[in-house]
């Protein structure tokens, strides 16, 4: 019986394929940076093979995070992943937050966040997400 991944090894990858797509590198791009082939990117990122500490630190250099961002929001016994992290799971969700951040004015920022509202209200009711 095949055994199933670690949920923390499966929130590091996720954080790790997060973070990597936030910064619009391929898995390829990575991998040859830490001498590694796209297909070992594919298992750390699915949770499918754990980070050992010191590539999970070369990892951590190479996308300009600290060791912890990886480790941020992890499921404890009872937990539940956050509708956030989820939303940031999600290609679109990475899509969006990436252009959105490079938005510089705060007028601008705050009309899409209205028209997101509004588009929202029919398909139900908008979670309120503490900023």
């Amino acid at each position: 019986m095949p055994k199933s991944p670690n949920p923390i090894d499966v929130h590091v990858g996720a954080r790790l394929r997060e973070r990597r797509m936030l910064l619009g590198i391929s898995q390829e791009k990575l991998g040859d940076n830490l001498g590694l082939t796209f297909q070992q990117i594919q298992k750390y990122e699915k949770g499918v093979n754990r980070i050992g500490a010191s590539r999970l630190f070369q990892i951590a250099q190479f996308l300009d995070a600290p060791v912890q961002y990886f480790f941020e929001g992890a499921p404890g016994e009872a937990e539940e992943t956050p509708e956030m992290m989820r939303f940031l799971g999600t290609v679109e969700g990475l899509q969006l937050n990436a252009a959105f951040t490079k938005i510089k004015h705060d007028e601008t920022r705050r009309r899409i966040v209205e028209l997101v509202k509004t588009l929202s209200e029919s398909e139900g009711p908008l979670h309120d997400l503490a900023v």
